[in-house]
């Protein structure tokens, strides 16, 4: 069964750092591309960031490019977004999931098995 723990969500002040850790088990970590995704109430879950399986290739969504750094280590089956300069609108529950296919796709829908996500309140 595939399994996805996020943690090192917490309080974080607008301009700060966090840094969000997953860990998987369940399958073949390294066969495949992964991503990360933030959803608050009452809004659609929305794609934050995606590497592919090497981690030579990354992508991410216009509202936090050059803010955040996704990688991966493949020998620790780990996933990670560094997050810098945060902003209040970057307040979310935030979730990663491994990718279907090696195809680029930033919706829901290329996505199998999810997190429980952790959350991460940006606030002065």
């Amino acid at each position: 069964q595939v399994q996805l723990v996020e943690s090192g969500g917490g309080l974080a002040q607008p301009g700060g750092s966090l840094r969000l850790s997953c860990a998987a088990s369940g399958f073949t970590f390294r066969r495949n591309s992964m991503g990360w995704f933030r959803q608050v109430p009452g809004k659609q879950r929305e794609f934050v960031a995606r590497i592919s399986r090497t981690g030579n290739n990354t992508y991410y969504s216009n509202s936090v490019k050059g803010r955040f750094t996704i990688s991966r280590d493949n020998a620790k089956n780990t996933l990670s977004l560094q997050m810098n300069s945060l902003k209040p609108e970057d307040t979310a529950l935030y979730y990663c999931a491994n990718a279907k296919t090696s195809i680029l796709d930033y919706a829901i829908r290329g996505y199998d098995a999810w997190g429980q996500g952790t959350q991460v309140p940006v606030s002065a």
